[in-house]
């Protein structure tokens, strides 16, 4: 729930995805061919934040009838959320292990 506003459930719906779920893996499938950024290209289309559109994109391409209704492309979106993480996993800094030298 945002803003006191109801996310639609996806079981309320036939075939499991809500229009919004259809229209997100829709943009995501064509959004290069926006002009400007993406981020503006998702206030125009949808009305949300790009935070809240990417939380919502990431419980999509989590669910199992995303995958049955558009699997090339829910795969490839998971590679590529899995490439980041991995980038930013290599990204982080580790702080080194501290050893004490035994005392004299």
């Amino acid at each position: 729930m945002v803003d006191g506003v109801r996310d639609p459930d996806p079981a309320d719906s036939p075939g499991g995805l809500t229009d919004r779920d259809r229209g997100i893996l829709s943009f995501e499938r064509r959004w290069f061919t926006h002009a400007g950024a993406k981020e503006q290209a998702i206030r125009s289309e949808f009305g949300l934040s790009s935070a809240r559109y990417y939380q919502l994109l990431g419980v999509l391409i989590d669910s199992p009838v995303a995958l049955a209704h558009d699997p090339m492309l829910v795969k490839r979106l998971q590679r590529m959320r899995a490439a980041r993480e991995q980038a930013r996993e290599r990204r982080t800094v580790r702080a080194p292990e501290h050893r004490t030298s035994p005392a004299p």
